[in-house]
């Protein structure tokens, strides 16, 4: 005799480490697996409440007392190139894109280690082997793809796309370091904006923007950004206006931030 078993997501709450964005701050995640056939449905639900995907893991910062990390995303029907981002594209319009399925490759691997040893040394992927590197890539429980871009056949930048109901979500990008007045993360972007507009998506999911991190300043750069507060998406008119928010007595505790996670309506497990 077969039953039914209701599917629902458990929640889990990282320990207090260092923040990798603002000095003297600790950070934390609220974060739950992302697994069998609800991922899709999980993954696009929460991904439209602020959360991020790694590998079979989706997370959302949930710290005690801080609520900096904003969760940002691109109106691509609201998005206006500057100048700037306009000589961009042009440096790089004799790139080729090419998107593939998620398979790591040598040259992938090649590029990754050479992009972090000159911008990345001493983050928390500076240690990350060729078989983690293959894991971030290839374990994957939704549709994603990889987004190659070569000049005369060589491989100069690679990112990690998700494809969601609502938009593309750009999981972790990476480029070579030898170019850098052609603004090559920028224009990764750039040319998501223009996947996301060929494939009638209306969203291009950035991360985290950390207004008073330099590391993140540059999302703030393009316009039509949004960023999740509160519970709802809010545009970003102002950049200046925000700030990296101390909550000590704001933040609402880990039971009342899950109870208020919308979830979809989930296909139970056949046992």
């Amino acid at each position: 005799m077969r039953h039914t078993l209701p599917i629902a997501p458990q929640f889990y709450v990282t320990a207090p480490q260092p923040c990798p964005y603002l000095d003297g701050r600790m950070e934390r995640k609220l974060f739950t697996a992302l697994q069998g056939e609800n991922a899709d449905k999980l993954n696009n639900s929460l991904s439209s409440q602020g959360f991020r995907r790694s590998q079979n893991v989706l997370y959302r910062p949930s710290c005690a007392d801080c609520a900096s990390c904003l969760s940002a995303r691109i109106d691509v029907s609201k998005f206006k190139p500057t100048k700037s981002q306009r000589r961009t594209v042009k440096r790089n319009s004799a790139l080729k894109r090419r998107a593939t399925s998620p398979w790591a490759t040598e040259d992938q691997y090649d590029l990754f280690r050479r992009y972090l040893d000159s911008r990345h040394a001493d983050g928390g992927m500076a240690d990350m082997d060729v078989f983690e590197f293959a894991a971030m890539i290839e374990e994957t429980p939704i549709r994603s793809r990889v987004i190659e871009y070569t000049d005369a056949g060589d491989l100069i930048g690679v990112c990690l796309t998700d494809v969601l109901g609502d938009g593309v979500s750009m999981v972790y990008s990476f480029y070579t370091p030898d170019r850098p007045q052609d603004g090559l993360g920028n224009h990764i972007i750039l040319d998501h904006i223009e996947i996301a507009r060929e494939a009638g998506l209306p969203y291009v999911y950035l991360g985290y923007w950390v207004p008073g991190s330099q590391k993140m300043g540059y999302k703030a750069k393009f316009s039509g950004l949004e960023v999740f507060m509160g519970g709802t998406w809010h545009p970003v008119r102002d950049p200046e206006a925000f700030a990296a928010q101390t909550a000590p007595l704001g933040n609402p505790p880990i039971a009342e931030q899950v109870a208020n996670i919308s979830l979809p309506a989930m296909t139970p497990k056949r046992v």
